[in-house]
């Protein structure tokens, strides 16, 4: 893990940008990390990944919901019906 004071960082910043595209480089402030520079292409891969698990959890959060109220689910088929979206 690289680390970086902040008051180190503003001198080099593009030399961090250098190292951020190999390994996360953590900025710190009194010898705790406050923020982080790491390669845009690693941050929409974690961002794609946050989004999934949003949508996981969301899915596991309304079968509860159907469990807890002991509701049936009702059949994407029939969805589909009521929506028009079938011939």
């Amino acid at each position: 893990m690289i680390e970086v004071a902040i008051t180190d960082a503003r001198g080099r910043l593009a030399s961090i940008v250098d190292e951020a595209r190999v390994e996360p480089v953590y900025l710190t402030r009194r010898n705790r990390p406050v923020a982080a520079v790491i390669d845009s292409g690693q941050l929409e891969h974690l961002l794609e990944d946050a989004e999934e698990l949003a949508d996981i959890r969301a899915v596991d959060a309304a079968w509860e919901e159907t469990q807890n109220l002991g509701e049936a689910p009702i059949p994407w088929e029939d969805v589909k019906r009521d929506l028009g979206l079938t011939l």
